[in-house]
C-alpha cells in the first residue's frame, strides 16, 4: 500500500507520516527531504525558494516512478509533502490505483484563526524547521482556501480539520 499525504505547510503532513509508521510500520519519504538533496548536491538550478508548481513539475516524476518501484516490489511507503499534484492519478494505470490511498490536509479558516498559535507551537513537533518566518496566519488562511479549491476541483480525498486537530488514517 502506497499512502500519500499532500496538503499546505503545517497541516501536519509529516506529523501525521510519522504516527502512520508507528502504527503500521510502513516507512516513509519526505518529499521536502529529497527536495533538499537533490538542491543540495546540484542535481537541479532549483533552490528551497523555488516556485512550488516549479518544485512539484521537477519532483513529481521522479517520486512518481518511486511508486511504481514500491507498488511492483509490493512494499508498503507513505509519502508526504506539498509536492504531490492534484492530478496525481492520471499518471497511474488501474492496477497501480488500487495500491494507492490519497489523503489532503486541509485547515478551515475558522480552525487557523482560533489555534494559530498551536499551529506554530507544534511545527518542529517532528522536524526542525531551519526557517519558519514565512509562516503567517495570512499564508495559512491563503493556502489552505487554495488546496481545498483545488481538492474540491480536482474531485480528491481531503480532511478538513475544523474543531480540533484530530486527523488519523485507517489503513
Amino acid at each position: 500500500m502506497i499512502v500519500l499525504i499532500m496538503g499546505a505547510s503545517h497541516t501536519g503532513k509529516t506529523a501525521l507520516a510519522q504516527r502512520l509508521l508507528e502504527k503500521y510500520k510502513y516507512p516513509y519519504l519526505s518529499i521536502d527531504h529529497l527536495k533538499m538533496g537533490l538542491i543540495r548536491s546540484q542535481n537541479t538550478a532549483l533552490t528551497p525558494l523555488s516556485d512550488d508548481k516549479a518544485l512539484t513539475d521537477y519532483l513529481w516524476p521522479i517520486v512518481r516512478e518511486m511508486i511504481k518501484t514500491a507498488i511492483e516490489n509490493k512494499q508498503n511507503l507513505i509519502i508526504e509533502g506539498c509536492y504531490i499534484p492534484f492530478e496525481w492519478s492520471k499518471d497511474f494505470e488501474r492496477d497501480y490505483l488500487e495500491n494507492i490511498k490519497y489523503y489532503c490536509l486541509v485547515m478551515t479558516k475558522k480552525y487557523i484563526i482560533n489555534h494559530f498559535s498551536d499551529i506554530k507551537k507544534y511545527a518542529n513537533i517532528v522536524e526542525k524547521r531551519m526557517e519558519d518566518d514565512s509562516c503567517t496566519i495570512e499564508t495559512m488562511l491563503r493556502d489552505n482556501t487554495r488546496i481545498l479549491e483545488e481538492c474540491k476541483k480536482y474531485k480528491v480525498n481531503y480532511l478538513l480539520i475544523d474543531e480540533e486537530y484530530q486527523v488519523d488514517i485507517d489503513l
